[in-house]
């Protein structure tokens, strides 16, 4: 990263803090290093041991936490307030990619009394803000930069699916097919595929190479299949079609953004804890301990009246910045946006 790029990050992130700020959002700092993480099968961690002064004494486990949203939301359960962080998060095991370093950093921000549009909403109010900033002009044309301008592009995962997949990702797991659609594409399923990782082949291979060379691009409504932390939408429908309140903002075929309308039920939060706990420790290539108390952080608590309040309503956003510069100034290669790689 050469110091013109420097000066353009640091104006970024400068006015990133200004935005949240001005909205009255509180700036949290929170640790890098955790003794127990949310279990997450789609990614790998790296381990450390931290050392007892005696030699006698043994050491103990500590994981690089890659997300601040385990901390994050035990903050929000004590001061039920708006929040963001802008800090390090770390990821092993990544794609050797132009797009990818082991240690990046992250934008992470909850707004309470609120879902996942209204979280969109407040995005795209950040993405015109950040746009509008004379210094970018040293790296895009005006008409690049015009082109990452809100309103973006919105398509549910199910118009995305027909559009770039050519069937109805909805109708398909309702009727159970989409091991049948898999094999129609030319893909190689295993035949006691899920349908969560049918779901990640098709989307990997026929929906995500379809977004490059686009601007923004958000996709709302993912299946409920694929298991996470995000408010079922629709939950009176038949299981295999449920969505959750969930979408990604992709740009140039990069996904710039993740954010969820937040599970707030203590036990669908266990429940997530308890499989893919499960899966984590068959497949991790870096076991990590579970955080097995994390679900008690959305019981209902006493306030300072003697009232018992739930966790609150909220909906949380994670910004990668590394990939935000890398679209504000047109560069591909995420070398060319921070100062050293892992």
């Amino acid at each position: 990263m050469d110091r013109e790029m420097m000066e353009a990050r640091a104006a970024v992130v400068r006015r990133i803090r200004a935005f949240f700020d001005r909205r009255e959002y509180l700036e949290v700092e929170t640790p890098l290093l955790a003794p127990a993480l949310i279990p997450e099968t789609c990614l790998e961690v790296f381990k450390t041991e931290l050392l007892s002064s005696s030699e006698r004494s043994a050491g103990r486990e500590l994981y690089l936490v890659p997300s601040p949203e385990i901390w994050m939301k035990k903050i929000i359960a004590r001061e039920r307030r708006d929040i963001y962080q802008i800090g390090k998060s770390f990821r092993n095991g990544e794609p050797e990619s132009p797009q990818h370093n082991a240690e990046f950093t992250m934008l992470e921000y909850y707004t309470m009394d609120a879902g996942y549009r209204e979280s969109f909403a407040l995005t795209e109010a950040l993405f015109a803000e950040l746009l509008d900033q004379p210094l970018l002009a040293r790296f895009q044309e005006r008409t690049a930069l015009d082109a990452l301008r809100p309103p973006f592009t919105v398509l549910t995962m199910d118009e995305a699916f027909r559009r770039f997949a050519g069937f109805s990702l909805v109708e398909a797991l309702a009727a159970r097919r989409l091991f049948d659609h898999a094999r129609a594409l030319g893909l190689s399923p295993p035949p006691e595929s899920s349908d969560a990782l049918l779901f990640n082949l098709i989307f990997i291979d026929r929906v995500e190479p379809r977004l490059r060379g686009e601007g923004p691009v958000a996709l709302f409504d993912y299946p409920a299949a694929v298991p996470t932390l995000a408010r079922v939408k629709n939950a009176e429908a038949a299981a295999a079609a449920r969505t959750v309140e969930r979408w990604e903002l992709y740009i140039n075929g990069l996904e710039i953004a993740n954010c969820y309308s937040e599970e707030t039920d203590p036990q669908a939060v266990r429940a997530y804890f308890e499989e893919e706990g499960a899966q984590k420790k068959d497949s991790a290539r870096v076991p990590h301990k579970i955080d097995a108390d994390y679900w008690r952080l959305f019981l209902a608590r006493e306030d300072a009246a003697g009232t018992l309040r739930p966790f609150p309503r909220c909906s949380g956003v994670a910004l990668g910045v590394d990939r935000l510069v890398m679209a504000l100034t047109g560069r591909a290669d995420i070398e060319a946006v921070i100062s050293f790689t892992a």
